[in-house]
């Protein structure tokens, strides 16, 4: 019996079009009457979009953003968040201003970027936030993640420090930029997911979780129930007991049948 549902966003809850299908939202509700649990699961961050998208999933509980790293319950504002070591967020600085890349450093409640580049500005449009750049060093501790904007073909070039944890994620929205998510070690969407569970005293056999993209990898290998969507990346299919529709033929809307059939 299914009791709790982590719900990944790009690629899961929102495809193409940029926005969430009423079926989805209905479905939710119906879940939740069913007593299930629903946590929004995302690399954004506790605001913007994705922190609408978590109210209308559930504006009562925890959900888990920045890949992990930020823990929050919307009702409350109470945070489990885990911060970057500061020796490596210098580092991450340096080396931003020394290639001109494009690096994006966050925080619970904000987010900074220097880089006026258009993929810069589009991935603030994404997150439903104003683009203005700034200096890193305006954005108050505790910082708990960072983010490299980069193409398709220099995400493999990346290499995280020893002290941090590296997830690769996309967008429908922006398909030719893969985003290159970095928390401290040990800290992920898995570990983020067994946080709530534990919180509702929910057993991980009777968690599901849904998602798409290599950063969705470490929840789908700890819950008793891991859905792949149909335009999933292949390592997220092999990790999934089954597979539903594509994200823009509305997969999510699959899955939640299937929870909320288990009750």
């Amino acid at each position: 019996m299914i009791a709790l549902i982590g719900i990944d966003v790009d690629g899961t809850l929102v495809g193409s079009s940029g926005k969430v299908p009423d079926l989805v939202w209905d479905l939710a509700a119906q879940a939740r009457a069913k007593g299930i649990h629903l946590a929004l699961c995302s690399g954004r961050p506790a605001f913007g979009l994705a922190a609408e998208y978590a109210r209308y999933l559930d504006d009562d509980g925890w959900h888990i953003f920045q890949n992990g790293a930020s823990v929050v319950n919307l009702a409350t504002r109470h945070s489990r968040s885990t911060p970057l070591p500061e020796g490596s967020v210098r580092g991450l600085i340096a080396h931003a201003r020394a290639t001109g890349q494009v690096l994006e450093l966050y925080g619970d409640d904000d987010y900074v970027v220097e880089s006026e580049a258009p993929w810069a500005r589009e991935h603030a449009e994404l997150l439903g936030l104003p683009f203005k750049p700034r200096p890193y060093e305006i954005l108050s501790p505790p910082l708990v993640r960072a983010q490299w904007l980069v193409a398709p073909e220099d995400a493999k070039k990346v290499v995280a420090p020893p002290d941090l944890e590296m997830a690769e994620s996309t967008s429908p929205l922006m398909p030719d930029v893969r985003f290159v998510g970095l928390t401290r070690h040990g800290v992920s969407k898995g570990s983020a997911m067994r946080e709530i569970a534990a919180a509702y005293r929910i057993d991980m056999r009777d968690v599901m979780y849904i998602g798409d993209s290599g950063n969705d990898l470490s929840a789908l290998r700890v819950v008793g129930h891991p859905i792949a969507m149909g335009n999933a990346d292949p390592q997220v299919i092999a990790a999934s007991e089954r597979t539903v529709g594509h994200v823009d033929d509305v997969g999510l809307a699959d899955a939640l049948r299937i929870a909320i059939s288990s009750r």
